[in-house]
């Protein structure tokens, strides 16, 4: 099928650009690399279950050093001891954990905070449509990237009259060139042709009219990639109305927020995309759109592709790029069978299902594990 070989192409290509773009942790152990998994909640301990299952079966050469985050605490013993996990092994695969809402103001986001401490800077999510998943557009294609560590979710916030709350976001000159500068530089390693910068520098002068300066400079160091700008309120229009016209898309925090969901359910829904946050030190990957999954977790339901696919990211982070294309074409061939769809995608296929047919087909085309 012609869909289905340029979708393992692009994860050919992918795999070369995190190899140019990024320096893995080395491996130790005897060749064995140790990666920290944080399972989170919801449904993120059962997929992970199932990613452990995966590698065990495919030989992956990866330990993983399990780090549990307890989202009921008030304390931050656990996630800075995910954190230190993290700084020691380089690298890590996790579920989303849920903020409790209850908690003080104070209350820091578990995932804010694993993000903003380890500076990782550039959130990546690959939006693109797959074979066999029946959605209303087709042959969509978007690489969003998300500045990841500033502007809403910089949990600056305070009530100094009561009924008035005054919250800042934060935008600076040298984080808002560096998100671009990655778009750019992501851009032309992917042989993408033009870079939407996603804004609201109508209303927000300063904020958002910086970031697009950041945007327009950064652009104009790379005259072979076009450039244009949108406002983000008209992006959302776009976006269902004809997605087809964005390429690779560079956005402050919580647009990347909003955007990144709303391409999620254009290709399927957010049990299909894998999400990746990169620093210059740490790399750490998770489901795409962070949802938990609460409501369906531990019912064997949930659709693991996202997390298997986050997964391959991880793989191919530490340049065992010959496990990532095996696994990840076993996942999309499962895919495109529709008898094996999750509920999510109008199936009634289970979890284990789909995990179990991966394994067969990763059985059945063997000779890929001769070049591993």
């Amino acid at each position: 099928d012609h869909s289905d070989h340029c979708w393992l192409k692009a994860g050919v290509l992918y795999s070369l650009l995190w190899f140019c773009l990024f320096q893995p942790p080395p491996a130790r152990y005897g060749g064995r690399h140790m990666v920290t998994l944080i399972p989170g909640d919801g449904i993120g301990p059962e997929l992970l279950s199932h990613v452990r299952e995966l590698f065990r079966f495919c030989c992956v050469p990866v330990d993983f050093e399990v780090v549990n985050v307890d989202s009921t605490m008030t304390s931050e013993d656990d996630i800075n001891d995910a954190i230190t996990a993290i700084r020691r092994n380089g690298v890590a695969l996790k579920g989303n954990i849920e903020t409790n809402h209850n908690l003080p103001p104070s209350f820091i986001s578990r995932n804010n905070l694993l993000r903003t401490s380890l500076d990782l800077y550039a959130n990546v999510m690959h939006c693109q449509s797959l074979p066999g998943v029946r959605t209303r557009h087709r042959n969509i294609d978007i690489i969003i990237i998300r500045e990841n560590t500033e502007g809403e979710y910089s949990s600056l916030e305070h009530e100094s009259v009561s009924g008035v709350v005054e919250c800042l976001k934060i935008i600076t000159r040298t984080n808002s060139l560096r998100i671009a500068d990655y778009a750019f530089r992501l851009a032309r390693e992917r042989g993408r042709r033009r870079v939407t910068a996603v804004h609201k520098a109508n209303i927000m002068k300063l904020g958002d009219g910086l970031f697009l300066q950041c945007c327009k400079e950064v652009a104009a160091g790379y005259q072979d990639i076009a450039f244009d700008a949108m406002i983000v309120d008209n992006t959302t229009m776009q976006l269902v109305s004809k997605p087809q016209q964005f390429d690779v898309m560079v956005m402050p925090n919580l647009y990347g927020n909003v955007v990144s969901n709303v391409c999620a359910g254009l290709v399927g829904g957010p049990g299909l995309v894998p999400g990746a946050n990169y620093g210059t030190d740490y790399a750490v990957f998770e489901c795409g759109t962070r949802n938990t999954g609460k409501s369906i977790a531990d019912g064997n339901i949930a659709n693991p592709t996202a997390m298997l696919l986050a997964s391959c990211l991880l793989l191919d982070h530490l340049r065992l790029h010959a496990y990532a294309t095996m696994i990840r074409r076993a996942v999309i061939a499962t895919v495109t069978e529709t008898r094996l769809h999750t509920a999510d995608l109008g199936g009634q296929g289970s979890t284990s299902d789909v995990v179990h047919s991966i394994m067969k087909e990763i059985q059945s085309t063997g000779p890929l594990t001769q070049n591993i």
